[in-house]
């Protein structure tokens, strides 16, 4: 995942060195408030090279900031666009701004040709069962991570009746780690840390997460 210019080049600069990493090309929500019109030219181009398989991340942050709420809205509309354009999933970050993520998500997607094509996933996870239903509706993945694991998360509530075809896992590395790693550096590694709880409380063993969340990913990337 990129946050802004810098980091989506060196994303691809890492890419280039293993055949099997590739790069989501973006402006993070809160790295749009110094964004210039020339960034925005400059993820356009570099969402299109071949090792990018998905705009991500973005969408909205209300959480920090709230000063420049309608160029973060305006910055998720053209990452939006640009995932249609592209045909790329879009990975979408949502902190405090449920309400609006959807709205703008599925304005944009009703003006598209063909809305089925808009698809990705709403990375970190947290919601109830509700919004879980209208973002799955809207044809997006939830993604799952190390809060899964905390006592009090509350994320299992929100996802125990979503089918595990459409959910994937993931690290938000360096953040959030698992337990029982919590408040230290997360790693890619942990997240078989992921897929044990979410086997634990669907009743199912973890080969069988590990597998289905794999394929599931693996489909949308396209890799």
């Amino acid at each position: 995942p990129a946050i802004d210019v810098p980091s989506i080049h060196s994303a691809l600069e890492l890419a280039g060195r293993h055949d099997d990493l590739f790069v989501m090309a973006a402006l993070h929500p809160s790295d749009v408030k110094e964004a210039t019109e020339a960034d925005w030219q400059e993820v356009d181009r570099l969402a299109r090279d071949a090792r990018v398989v998905a705009v991500g991340e973005s969408g909205l942050d209300h959480y920090w900031d709230r000063t420049f709420d309608d160029k973060q809205e305006d910055f998720f509309r053209r990452h939006i666009r640009l995932a249609a354009e592209t045909q790329k999933p879009l990975i979408l970050h949502n902190r405090d701004s449920t309400p609006d993520l959807l709205r703008v998500l599925a304005d944009e997607r009703s003006k598209l040709p063909d809305p089925s094509a808009l698809r990705g996933i709403v990375h970190c996870w947290g919601g109830t069962s509700e919004e879980a239903d209208a973002v799955r509706t809207l044809g997006f993945l939830l993604g799952i991570g190390g809060t899964l694991t905390f006592k009090n998360g509350g994320v299992w509530k929100g996802i125990a009746h979503v089918p595990l075809e459409e959910i994937v896992l993931e690290t938000d590395a360096p953040f959030l780690a698992p337990a029982p790693h919590r408040g230290k550096r997360n790693e890619p590694a942990y997240v078989r840390l992921v897929a044990e709880k979410l086997a634990e409380l669907r009743g199912e063993s973890v080969d069988h997460v590990a597998r289905v969340t794999t394929e599931t990913a693996r489909a949308l990337f396209g890799i």
